[in-house]
């Protein structure tokens, strides 16, 4: 190629450009240059050579030339002394430069800091909604050209300028190389390939092969020029945009690192004078290789993307380059393309200079300027031969158009609205422009100008994009602020005159979905209830409900959340029949939890209304059906609070008989979830006590026959509980229950009924999905039901200690661990029992119930009885003691024998000689083999000689005389 040809061509790719072709030139670097490759793969570095002006005759002038080069660039001298790509580096526009003051300047150098706040919704919450909206079916295909792979000598065998061509070479070899096509691939097999690329390019940089990283790039973004399957172009745009971003963050932090790798430079406070020669060199470097892209969409894409490099070289680069990449769009011939690199422009805009507001406004008054071309032949011939309908094509605009709006939008004032809405009024008021405001601006700003937007809307030619749509934007701006107050009813009839005229269901179901929270936050329920009568109608033909239960699920959370009062809730003539459209049990279930959800957050006063009580039974009942053998605890656990949430709602006042109507009615519908059924017989126990309160001990028969029913209900409901504590604790809750309120028969059943229960308790009972030993759970239960056995009387027929008696043989029966020494502590326990029912008066009563120290008046007869079960007890636990006696046990029966000891000091009569030396030997026992706590021992014997100075203990002081410490030796 010629200089002049050649120096022509690169100046022509650093000017902006007016169409999609092959239309910019490759740069080539004279056999003299230098190249500063040293890191960035080979991508060649220029230097800017400074000459004087060559005489048109040929002859020379002297020359100067930058310190790193004696060699003048031969196309230098075609252009004057200044190669093309120094003056792509040196080009600005010269009206934007003059007009850029000194303070100016120091406003914007503050500004390129600046980042959006937490209220600008980042691209990434937008793209996986564009990728699972913009799908096709059809084959799709890739087109790479992957470059010849040639043999290469060394690098050791070339000098400095021909490794600069070889690299060079490399590029041009990959765009003009062969090609690779990738046929018939599905929607997933493309999106594969596209990851794989953008691994690929991540592997090329990490092994400092830069110029393939920089060859995938440019591939990568030709494919963005194709639009043969236009339906996938949105989710095309967001893969290939994210290698893109890939390779400008690549660039940015290897740039970046040159500058604080010694660590003088923070990243947090970087400008550019901080920015060292070899930092500004690479990044000239890469600005000038992107520079000699051939093709304009490439070209711009991939600039765009280290977009924020500028900032190493000069503090007003980014504010240069967005007007000038701006003006490169509008080369690009296809509207969908060129709307697309406006948003991927104004996406890096807001990333690097959020503050720039100027260049996102002329990207969307360029986008105006070239609107009508949507409506033209070409794309509508394009549409044709593609068998698009416009209907289906408008749509792919939308999330470029939306994003280009939020960009121009955020943080604008409310008059920037005001001109957006006259612009759109000029254009006629294009449908997809007006969706795109609306989905923009602050919904304060759209909803003081609802009416005016609704009057825009009626203006609207439907063609392509239905009114519906806009309709629905409109409401969720109004679901989000409040229009003025009296233009609210205005607002929602015109609305619904175009929603309720909908034939497609899918379509009437998004628009009343959207416009039902602002009917339920601005109207009473005969409003709603006029809504949801709507929705009946439009979506029970054909089933279509069956298609639609999100948005009729959305539909009834907004309604509940809007409507607490349940009463006035359950008057909504359509509410329940909106219900039996969820026809699914999964979606019914779900609906149904969120009710309860709500009247258990929001329901603060107890109800009796049987319009609330009935609705809410079948609501509950629904969830209850749902469960199997297959429903996870979890889920069991989560329906069993909402069924009781609602239960423990429920009150008739003094009704008390009512009231257990409504339990017996409840455990007939919700007899398989037990938390439920535990919960119902806590309430009918708490009802029996509020009767005996109430009532104030004036038991007629008819309160004592309420009583007893109540406890009838429990004593049926907790045999068909499954956990076996749960019942034990019932049964003794009950039990204490049925004595309060004077009912001893009753009584005497539920502590049968446990005593029967005991020898039934497993060695392992599953406690939150785990599996642990119960002895420790029996010991907590039985030693509560020993302090209620204490206040029980005898039956006059079941002679003296007759419950005590029972437990104790199940006691002695029970299959206790080999190593376990729960059984004997059982037994203390007893003791203590039997210790306090010896005494003439017992330490506590239960009002209007005789114990047996009323009953015997310390009878003799009664106390023999009563020592006779100690001895007995006593035997059991010197046995265990005894058989402890073995190395491995004999700390167990130290501790034991101390415990024992304690126990007979606290409760036993000491002044009995054979309990006193029994007393002395448990002492030697705990001391024996040096196994008991010495400082143990000594506090035990301190307490004993100062309780022997309290009167009538004076039998201690002899007692204390007979116990020695035994030393340590």
């Amino acid at each position: 190629m010629a200089p002049a040809k050649a120096a022509a061509c690169a100046l022509q790719a650093a000017l902006p450009f007016r169409g999609g072709g092959r239309g910019g030139a490759r740069r080539a670097c004279a056999p003299g240059q230098r190249s500063c490759d040293r890191e960035d793969g080979g991508l060649p570095l220029v230097t800017e050579s400074k000459t004087k002006k060559v005489s048109r005759k040929g002859s020379t002038s002297s020359t100067s030339s930058s310190a790193s080069s004696s060699v003048v660039d031969p196309l230098s001298g075609v252009l004057d002394g200044a190669d093309p790509l120094s003056m792509f580096a040196a080009t600005a526009d010269p009206v934007a430069t003059a007009a850029v003051t000194d303070s100016s300047r120091k406003k914007r150098d503050r500004g390129e800091n600046s980042v959006v706040g937490s209220d600008f919704e980042p691209w990434a919450s937008k793209r996986g909604e564009i990728l699972a909206r913009y799908t096709t079916t059809e084959k799709l295909s890739i087109n790479l050209f992957m470059g010849s792979e040639k043999g290469r000598a060394g690098p050791a065998a070339f000098a400095v300028s021909e490794k600069v061509r070889t690299r060079l070479e490399e590029l041009d070899d990959f765009e003009e190389g062969s090609q690779k096509e990738l046929l018939n691939l599905t929607q997933q097999d493309y999106v594969n390939r596209i990851e794989e690329l953008n691994q690929s390019l991540k592997d090329a940089w990490a092994s400092d092969q830069k110029v393939k990283a920089l060859k995938i790039v440019i591939q990568c973004s030709k494919l963005l020029s194709d639009t043969s399957v236009i339906q996938f172009y949105p989710s095309k745009f967001v893969l290939i945009t994210d290698i893109l971003d890939t390779f400008g963050s690549l660039v940015y932090e290897r740039i970046l690192s040159m500058c604080v790798g010694d660590r003088s430079v923070s990243p947090d406070h970087f400008s550019p004078e901080s920015a060292n020669d070899t930092a500004k060199e690479t990044c000239l470097n890469w600005f000038f290789k992107i520079a000699s892209i051939r093709e304009l969409v490439p070209r711009f894409y991939v600039e765009a993307s280290i977009l924020k490099c500028n900032k190493f070289l000069s503090s007003t680069g980014i504010s240069e380059c967005l007007p000038r990449l701006t003006c490169m769009i509008r080369g690009i011939g296809d509207p969908l393309v060129s709307v697309y690199a406006r948003a991927y422009l104004c996406r890096v805009g807001m990333e690097v200079a959020p503050h720039l507001k100027e260049s996102l406004n002329k990207n969307f008054f360029d986008f105006l300027l070239t609107f009508k071309q949507i409506h033209g032949d070409t794309v509508q011939n394009h549409l044709v031969v593609q068998g698009v309908e416009l209907s289906s094509y408008l749509p792919l605009y939308s999330p470029a158009m939306d994003w280009i709006f939020q960009c121009i939008s955020y943080r604008a004032p409310e008059i920037l609205l005001t001109e957006m809405m006259e612009r759109c009024k000029k254009l006629g008021n294009n449908a997809l422009l007006l969706n795109s405001v609306m989905s923009a601006f602050r919904a304060e700003f759209i909803a003081t100008r609802s009416v005016d937007f609704i009057g825009m809307i009626k203006e609207c030619n439907e063609a392509g994009f239905p009114k519906h749509l806009l309709f629905r934007s409109l409401g969720l701006n109004l679901a989000l602020a409040d229009p003025p107050e009296g233009d609210r009813l205005q607002i929602l009839n015109e609305a619904w005159k175009v929603i309720t005229k909908l034939k497609n269901p899918q379509d009437y179901i998004n628009c009343a979905d959207v416009w039902s929270e602002y009917t339920c936050r601005h109207f009473t329920k005969r409003e709603v209830n006029t809504v949801l009568a709507d929705v009946i109608k439009h979506m029970t033909p054909d089933r279509a409900f069956e298609d639609s239960y999100p948005q009729l699920q959305s539909i009834i959370k907004k309604v509940i959340a809007h409507f607490h009062d349940f009463s006035v809730l359950f008057s909504v003539e359509k509410f329940l029949p909106f219900l039996d459209m969820f026809q699914k049990e999964s979606v019914r279930v779900e609906v149904c939890k969120c009710i309860m959800d709500v009247f258990i957050k929001h329901q603060h006063e107890p109800t009796k209304d049987p319009v609330i009580l009935n609705a809410l039974l079948h609501v509950c009942k629904t969830m209850h059906d749902s469960v199997n053998a297959l429903t996870l605890e979890d889920e069991k656990r989560m329906l069993a609070h909402l069924i009781n949430g609602f239960i423990k709602m429920v009150s008739f006042g003094r009704d008390f008989e009512q009231q257990l109507s409504f339990y017996v009615e409840a455990r007939s519908m919700f007899c398989n979830l037990e938390p439920v059924l535990v919960q119902l017989i806590h309430s009918v126990n708490r009802l029996a006590m509020e009767t005996r309160r109430v009532m104030k001990g004036n038991h007629s028969r008819k309160t004592a026959a309420f009583v007893r029913a109540c406890a009838a209900y429990c004593f049926i409901t907790i045999p068909s509980l499954v956990g076996i504590f749960t019942r034990l604790n019932l049964y003794l809750h009950s039990g204490q229950v049925a004595l309060a309120n004077q009912c001893l028969s009753q009584a005497d059943a539920f502590f049968k009924a446990a005593i029967s229960l005991v020898p039934e308790v497993p060695k392992m009972i599953n406690i939150d999905g785990k599996m642990r030993p119960s002895e420790s759970f029996l010991l907590e239960f039985l030693c509560n039901f020993f302090s209620t056995l204490l206040i029980v009387p005898d039956h006059p027929e079941h002679g003296v200690l007759f419950l005590v008696r029972e437990l104790l043989n199940v006691i002695q029966d029970y299959t206790w661990e080999d190593n376990s020494d729960d059984k004997i502590r059982i037994y203390t326990y007893v003791l203590h029992l039997l210790s306090a029912m010896s005494q003439e008066t017992y330490l506590y009563h239960v009002d209007k119930v005789d114990s047996n120290d009323s009953l015997y008046g310390g009878d003799s007869k009664f106390l023999a009885e009563n020592n006779k079960l100690c001895e007995t007890v006593m035997a059991q636990i010197l046995e265990h003691l005894k058989a402890l006696a073995k190395d491995e046990a004999l700390k167990r029966q130290s501790s034991l024998g101390l415990s024992f000891f304690n126990s007979i000091l606290a409760h036993g009569d000491l002044r009995n000689n054979r309990l006193n030396q029994l007393s002395v030997h448990l002492w030697h026992l705990a001391q024996r083999h040096g196994s008991a706590d010495t400082r143990t021992m000594v506090k035990t014997l301190e307490y004993i000689k100062k309780r022997s100075k309290q009167p009538d203990m004076a039998h201690l002081t002899e007692l204390a005389l007979r116990l020695p410490l035994q030393t340590r030796t």
